[in-house]
């Protein structure tokens, strides 16, 4: 699988109350009081976002108070991330800093680096449950119980409780569905966990466990839901989203949702995360080809452009196989935007490897590049291997890598000045005097100047005019 987004924390919102009919599950009534502020820090890629979502629905209709993660809270919930060490490294800082902004406050620890490594927070104050993946669906019973053993804060901080189970032993998905994400115009869905892959670099396996996927029924059901609630763009999420619906025994496939998607026009965009390149086939290309729903955008992981490298890695392509994809993807339409990811240092990734990828990257038609440092992972079969880089090294092929990346971004972008782009207007950028930014249907950042006649959460037509920056451009409405 590919390296999920990380390096990022993301606080849940606080979120409106909705109507009767929310599917959340209920605290006892005894529970909610001294803990009625709960914060939540999500560190990582969008499947956490989206649990985080999920845990931040069911804790609001239950009766909690959502609140900012840089507000005094009773509760502290850090959903982490162990893809890095870098990951690791921040959910510990978070964790920290939690307490020191109530240190009488309960913290819960879940998520990735919690299930792989649960005794890591023993020490840590203020962790009174370490959480693991099959236990996020049930963090209102988890505060209750901690309520009810901690009636007037934490205090003194005992050992946390221990609350993980065996990951392997999780064979259906227990995927709730959320309907809200407050400070989203975008609305995630997750429809698969897990991965079958065992890339040599990977700890995510024995974090999330086997793949495992929701009914294509129950997707589309989700999708017509979101699409109800107002939400104008669905992102589709997983841990292994290309092998979506192979656990199952009712012909459930990534192909025939968007299919239906597309026939049905259920909202009116449907995006795509990251897919490994031999999961996406001839039948998902040519749906895309001709999408009106189905966003012209994929985002393809290559992780090495040297064979033995990437046979090293345990992934089953090799770069003439990449290249290919890409050319044929990348010309599947004149709008489309392909981005990739790209590892730095691996072991045994001597200089005329790194020449290999550099090549490859550079002749290859792709508009935006994810540069991550190998980051050896404890259980991993790379973390055994010999010829380990040293991490300056690393950093230096990740800063050619990205000087690169940067250079393909802009000449993508470039392409599009003079066109008329479908806008998704997103969200109002505090920092820069009330601009607005909205992303367009093949994954563009697009500005608005401040006065611009343009709403939130509307998708409208804008004329590119110009970079604005090295990650954005220019638009000014084209309506008429």
């Amino acid at each position: 699988m590919s390296v999920p987004e990380s390096g990022g924390v993301f606080h849940a919102a606080p979120a409106e109350t909705d109507d009767a009919n929310d599917q959340t599950s209920q605290v006892p009534a005894a529970a909610v009081g001294a803990f009625l502020k709960v914060a939540i820090a999500t560190l990582g890629c969008k499947v956490n976002q989206y649990e985080s979502a999920a845990m931040a629905e069911c804790l609001t209709g239950a009766g909690y108070r959502l609140v900012d993660y840089h507000a005094a809270a009773d509760c502290y919930i850090i959903n982490t991330c162990t893809v890095t060490n870098g990951a690791d490294y921040q959910s510990r800082q978070i964790i920290r800093r939690a307490q020191r902004l109530n240190p009488r406050a309960a913290i819960i620890v879940t998520g990735c680096y919690a299930q792989t490594a649960p005794h890591v927070f023993a020490g840590m104050p203020g962790v009174a449950v370490v959480a693991g993946m099959g236990e996020k669906n049930r963090m209102g019973e988890i505060i209750a119980a901690v309520r009810e053993k901690f009636p007037e804060g934490m205090g003194a901080s005992p050992a946390p409780e221990v609350q993980v189970a065996p990951i392997d032993g999780y064979q259906e998905a227990d995927i709730p569905p959320v309907i809200r994400f407050p400070g989203h115009t975008r609305a995630f869905l997750k429809i698969q966990d897990g991965c079958n892959a065992f890339c040599s670099y990977c700890i995510v396996p024995y974090a999330r466990g086997r793949s495992r996927s929701i009914g294509a029924s129950e997707v589309i059901n989700r999708i017509e839901n979101l699409a109800r609630r107002g939400y104008r763009e669905v992102v589709l999420t997983g841990i292994h989203l290309g092998v979506y619906g192979e656990d199952r025994r009712d012909g459930s496939t990534l192909a025939k949702v968007l299919r239906h998607v597309e026939d049905y026009q259920l909202v009116e965009r449907l995006r795509l995360s990251s897919l490994e390149p031999r999961e996406i086939s001839d039948e998902i290309l040519g749906i895309m080809s001709t999408a009106r729903i189905v966003c012209p955008h994929l985002h393809i992981p290559l992780q090495s452009g040297d064979d033995g490298i990437l046979t090293r890695m345990g992934r089953n392509y090799d770069r003439t196989f990449f290249q290919a994809l890409l050319e044929k993807a990348a010309s599947l339409r004149s709008d489309m935007t392909v981005g990739m990811d790209v590892m730095a240092g691996f072991p045994g990734e001597d200089e005329k490897a790194f020449d290999n990828t550099m090549n490859l990257v550079a002749s290859a038609p792709f508009a935006y590049l994810h540069v991550f440092p190998y980051s050896r992972r404890p259980g991993t079969a790379a973390a055994r291997m010999g010829n380990q880089v040293r991490e300056e090294e690393k950093k230096r092929r990740c800063r050619i890598l990205r000087d690169l990346g940067a250079n393909k971004r802009r000449q993508h972008m470039e392409r599009f000045v003079g066109a008329v782009l479908p806008i998704l207007v997103e969200e109002r950028e505090k920092r820069v005097g009330g601009r607005l930014r909205g992303l367009s249907h093949n994954y563009l950042s697009v500005v608005f100047k401040k006065g611009s006649a343009v709403t939130t959460n509307t998708v409208l037509p804008a004329k590119i005019t110009a970079l604005a920056n090295d990650n954005s451009l220019w638009g000014v409405p084209a309506l008429g």
